[in-house]
């Protein structure tokens, strides 16, 4: 009886040292006697104790933030810069064997990439291209990480910090640059109004009675406002005898 329970207690000790349940984003890299067999997973997998070992590697998109990092970008301006960055392992094996810690040297790669990157670019640029140097930074990672099987999928700039300085400086380079369109658009009017004005003189010349028709609906507009004063306009017809007569008298 006391044989039965020692070889029960072995197979239990046996069945949970072979067998492992992978998740369906798991893999398994095996080693065994120390040489990688393959990856397996997910579902049920059966070692043998003692002389195979297995390293559990997520397939799962990963979003790892990148802390600010200090930079100063070409135009010899310092700010400082923080990004994320999603990446997932596409080879277990590579990211097991071909680097000691895949998450930590990602981490550190994305790093220095963020500065080197940001560093040659104007500050212009990373403000209003941020997607160029998304980009830019993503391709360079991507690249460096692929030997590790690790690919990363997307790289986005969070923020940039501005120094107090450099914030009052871009806020009055807005403000005048709105000052300037302002003027621009006032004066496209005033030259709009103007060509009107030249094309409604020659339309009146051509019909002097347009000009009546003008005068009487301008009196119209005034009245309607209730007010006490009331314009009413003399045609200069009327008085084209008179100053004629006046210029003959003057002459004689």
């Amino acid at each position: 009886m006391y044989a039965i329970g020692i070889i029960i207690f072995l197979i239990v000790v046996f069945l949970f040292m072979a067998i492992k349940v992978l998740n369906e984003y798991e893999r398994g890299v095996i080693f065994r006697l120390g040489r990688v067999i393959d990856h397996k997973g997910p579902g049920l997998i059966i070692l043998v104790p003692v002389i195979d070992r297995m390293v559990r590697v997520s397939l799962r998109t990963v979003a790892m933030d990148v802390p600010s990092q200090d930079v100063i970008t070409r135009d010899n301006v310092s700010v400082k810069v923080s990004a994320v960055i999603y990446f997932r392992v596409m080879d277990p094996t590579k990211a097991v064997i071909e680097v000691e810690n895949y998450l930590y040297a990602t981490s550190q790669l994305a790093q220095t990439t963020l500065r080197s990157v940001c560093g040659q670019s104007e500050l212009d640029d990373l403000l209003a291209e941020r997607e160029k140097v998304n980009l830019e930074i993503q391709e360079i990672l991507d690249r460096h990480t692929g030997p590790w099987g690790v690919k990363v999928s997307m790289v986005e700039v969070k923020h940039i910090d501005l120094p107090s300085e450099m914030q009052r400086a871009i806020a009055r380079q807005a403000e005048a640059e709105r000052e300037r369109r302002a003027k621009v658009i006032n004066a496209e009017g005033e030259y709009q109004a103007a060509a009107k004005l030249s094309e409604a003189a020659t339309i009146i010349a051509k019909e002097p009675t347009a000009l009546q028709l003008r005068f009487l609906q301008t009196l119209v507009e005034v009245a309607a406002e209730k007010n006490s004063t009331t314009i009413f306009p003399v045609p200069i017809d009327l008085l084209e005898p008179f100053i004629r007569k006046a210029n003959q008298s003057e002459k004689s």
